[in-house]
């Protein structure tokens, strides 16, 4: 028996112990997957639970529930990789050779990284929300306050959902309207970047949004530190923002797993070959997800496009043939604004958001970079579709590749 050996169960790790148990001959093939969590999660459902629209039972499920009953789950920490002799080594010491290996690690916030961020207000006043600890600890938070100045602050990037810290944004103007004590809440959304996306088109779009909803904007704000003593966030030129809630999305980086192997780059990625999806460095390797070093949105539509080429150039070099299928960055991403409506966004490595439909031109249904009431409910059935049919790896009617059909250029 030959072996694939894939290192994480989260959203890539699982599509693609399901793919691959439907292309391969499993009785030639032995496919192991190893991650320490029995725990499966659906995070894009943690920005949803400090605003009470899901509760924990919605986004959390059993890890082997969704993994192929011919496919061998090891639920225990891998160690590191030995790419030179084809081998995963576990934290027990056991060694598992492999003929082909995927890294589906992810990434994953660090708090540890930012001075005086785990301090005497880590979820009391500071709170994160992409864990399930920390959405819950905002969400018993929310219950009860009664008002103050509102701060969310990205770190660093690049970091998992890039559209999450603005979706929280609308949705805190939306949650305190309808309690009725929006005018006691001031709300101000801090980045690094210059401006609150990262391509224009959609930064123009999304900055006249926040500025129709009261919401502050503090740009180039690099966190050196924060003061628990003051309630407050400190930058490196000296700014200062106050704070009576404040919530921060960490230092995004790669796992310890890619560290410890000495495969990643400074911030733990795996150098990944763009279009291929090989690792630069072992050929038997492939990288799917937020723990390549893609210049591209570490987003969960990623991985589902990705994973079409990944299959097809695994498939490919099995067979000792070459990668020739090119990934091209496809993302998309329903933003949700509250107030029931959303909007969507659609790129890839040469094309920013743009406006027009999707998937269909002229008939869509869904607009992009236009809030809509039925790209809410897309945002909203996305959580069936995820747990039914992307990690399940069933087929959904919507091209993994790129298309600029029903899109408009703006001059």
């Amino acid at each position: 028996m030959k072996n694939i050996v894939i290192v994480g169960a989260g959203t890539g790790g699982t599509l693609m112990a399901n793919k691959l148990a439907r292309k391969l001959n499993l009785s030639e093939w032995n496919i192991i997957v190893i991650d320490p969590s029995e725990h499966h999660y659906y995070q894009p459902g943690f920005l949803f639970l400090p605003f009470q629209y899901y509760n924990e039972q919605q986004v959390v499920s059993k890890t082997k529930s969704f993994l192929p009953r011919k496919v061998q789950y090891l639920q225990t920490e891998a160690e590191r990789l030995d790419g030179e002799n084809k081998k995963i080594i576990l934290k027990s010491g056991e060694e598992i050779s492999y003929d082909f290996c995927i890294l589906a690690t992810g990434t994953h916030p660090r708090p540890d990284q930012t001075p005086g961020l785990t301090g005497n207000l880590w979820r009391k006043n500071i709170f994160d929300f992409y864990t399930l600890e920390g959405a819950l600890a905002l969400q018993k938070f929310f219950s009860t306050w009664q008002g103050g100045k509102l701060v969310m602050a990205v770190a660093e990037v690049p970091i998992k959902c890039p559209i999450a810290p603005l979706e929280f944004v609308l949705l805190a103007d939306d949650f305190f309207t309808r309690k009725g004590i929006r005018n006691k809440v001031e709300i101000l959304y801090a980045t690094p970047q210059t401006g609150v996306f990262t391509k224009p088109v959609a930064t123009a779009m999304l900055s006249n949004l926040l500025k129709e909803r009261n919401i502050l904007v503090e740009t180039e704000f690099y966190i050196e530190k924060i003061d628990n003593e003051k309630k407050s966030i400190v930058s490196y030129d000296g700014r200062e923002i106050s704070f009576d809630c404040f919530t921060v999305v960490p230092v995004n980086m790669g796992s310890e797993f890619i560290a410890r192997s000495g495969i990643g780059d400074d911030m733990n990625y795996v150098p990944t070959n763009k279009y291929t999806l090989q690792s630069e460095k072992y050929p038997s390797v492939f990288v799917l997800g937020d723990a390549a070093n893609l210049p591209a949105s570490k987003a969960g539509s990623l991985i589902h496009f990705a994973a079409e080429t990944l299959t097809a150039n695994l498939l490919a070099v099995m067979k000792g043939g070459q990668p020739e299928m090119k990934f091209d960055g496809h993302v998309n991403c329903f933003l949700e604004s509250g107030k029931k409506q959303a909007t969507l966004i659609d790129f890839s490595y040469d094309t920013e958001p743009l406006p027009g439909q999707y998937p269909l031109p002229v008939i869509g249904p869904f607009q992009l970079l236009k809030l809509t009431r039925i790209n809410h409910w897309g945002k909203l059935i996305f959580k069936w579709l995820y747990w039914n049919f992307i990690i399940r790896a069933r087929p959904i009617p919507i091209p993994s590749r790129f298309s600029m059909k029903g899109k408009k250029l703006v001059k």
